[in-house]
């Protein structure tokens, strides 16, 4: 049973940090509230990351901060006792000493080679213009850190839109809010579109802890995306370490909020390679108005704990929403995805397809998808399936498919399903001369490459493609 614990106006406010002897400290953000419903644990790492951020920021951060900290401190550390986080053991993390990331100069050592002319860079939560180009953003858009908008309509509705509270927002939303260096702000107008060069959004961690240290550096990267009404975007979102940072220790703690207009288009595709021993914790909190189209394809194959949480509202009639996701679980990694669809206006329409791949026995995979349609909801058209293949003895898979319906008018249906390879697909071959493991490689690949297919850049999924069959060779 949850409690949930309220510290009284009455009660005289208690601060969790020990007196600090300088006359003048630094301003906190950190809101007063009683040490005894505070997890220690998250104390400890929402003091260090607010140390590491500076003063003096945009008021719309210290706003987000203060918001964020009121939230994150009466929540405790995530176990396997909650729900959400029943199949996800998080004790990598809470076994390491959780430090922020150190750099708020980022180098700019590493080239990037992407082949849109639309490219910005983030480095451990830090926009590098030096290292991004943007010359073919249309008039009246902006691509940038939220402190370089100036004053204007866009600001405006960015800070209106970044205001808003998003009630169902976990520990780790709480924590990218407190400890994000800076917004970054995608902002289109009405009409306008970004399609034929795509914004390519690379967000990479730089700075990592060797294995065995103990030490797990945390950034915390935060994308804010406006689409007005109308307008089309499409944008590739890319995490990766670079550098000295692939193949040792750090935790990208990652959120995207969007917010598209009625009649609005975005066209989102999602890749996670995260180093094999990093954590990666992604939000992606979208709202739909009235006719809008989202889709989103996902293709995550690092990081040795990653999970996705995304929650879509449809906030009005005619609204498409797509979900793709492939995911590979290789040795020792948990690749999570836990979704939430939101229908509450009538003729909705949405699609939703998670595959996986457990290739080893120490690997696993988790998804818990929710679909809930609501009573005013009619005449919903929605559609959730999730396949998982089980390669390796005692490989691990849970899955959780979810749909909730109140509306009465509706079509919806749901499946799921965890196995190995066909005998009969693998016989098909073996009678044509092709040896087994020829066989069980190209089934392999054709189960991945159907959301690989979905991708919205043909260079990046011939990236994607390679990669993939270079992990299938490996095994």
């Amino acid at each position: 049973m949850a409690i949930s614990c309220f510290s009284s106006s009455l009660l005289p406010p208690l601060r969790f940090r020990s007196p600090n002897p300088n006359p003048n400290p630094k301003p906190k953000t950190l809101a007063p509230i009683r040490a005894s419903f505070s997890d220690p644990f998250v104390l400890s790492i929402a003091e260090k990351l607010e140390d590491s951020l500076p003063s003096s920021s945009h008021p719309s951060l210290q706003t987000l901060r203060s918001l964020s900290s009121q939230s994150l401190l009466s929540k405790p550390w995530p176990s396997r006792k909650d729900e959400p986080f029943r199949f996800t053991d998080t004790s990598f993390l809470k076994a390491a000493q959780i430090v922020p990331v150190s750099s708020s100069n980022p180098s700019a050592n590493h080239t990037f080679d992407s082949p849109s002319s639309n490219l910005l860079v983030v480095v451990d939560g830090h926009p590098v213009p030096s290292l991004s180009r943007l010359s073919s953003i249309p008039s009246g858009a902006f691509v940038g850190p939220l402190s370089t908008l100036p004053p204007g309509p866009a600001l405006d509705r960015v800070l209106a839109v970044a205001s808003s509270e998003f009630p169902d927002g976990d520990l780790f939303w709480d924590l990218n809010g407190l400890g994000t260096p800076d917004v970054v702000v995608v902002y289109v107008p009405e009409r306008a579109r970004i399609v034929d060069e795509p914004l390519h959004l690379v967000v990479c961690s730089a700075e990592g802890e060797d294995v065995g240290s103990g030490r797990l550096p945390v950034s915390n990267p935060r994308v804010l995306v406006v689409v007005e009404k109308g307008a089309e975007l499409t944008i590739l979102e890319e995490h990766l370490g670079i550098g000295e940072c692939e193949g040792r220790c750090y935790w990208a703690n990652s959120a995207m909020e969007i917010l598209i207009g009625e009649g609005g288009k975005v066209k989102h595709s999602y890749v996670q390679r995260q180093s094999s021993n990093a954590a990666h914790i992604k939000w992606t909190f979208a709202r739909q108005e009235a006719a809008s189209t989202y889709e989103i394809v996902e293709v995550s194959i690092g990081g040795r704990l990653s999970r996705h949480n995304i929650h879509i509202q449809q906030l009005g009639p005619d609204t498409v929403t797509e979900m793709s996701a492939f995911h590979i679980s290789q040795s020792n990694q948990i690749q999570d995805l836990h979704s939430k669809l939101v229908l509450d206006y009538p003729r909705g329409y949405s699609r939703q397809l998670h595959k996986c791949i457990v290739s080893d026995s120490s690997g696993h995979a988790v998804f818990d998808g929710n679909i809930k349609v609501n009573r005013y909801a009619q005449q919903t058209d929605a559609g959730q399936l999730t396949r998982t293949l089980l390669l390796a003895p005692r490989a691990t898979a849970n899955l959780k498919p979810n749909l909730q319906i109140i509306a009465d008018d509706v079509k919806c249906s749901h499946g799921a399903a965890i196995s190995d390879l066909e005998e009969d697909q693998l016989f098909y071959f073996q009678t044509r001369g092709i040896d087994l493991q020829t066989a069980r490689e190209a089934l392999v690949f054709a189960f991945g490459k159907d959301v690989i297919t979905r991708i919205h850049y043909a260079p990046l999924r011939e990236t994607l493609n390679s990669r993939f069959k270079e992990l299938l060779a490996a095994k």
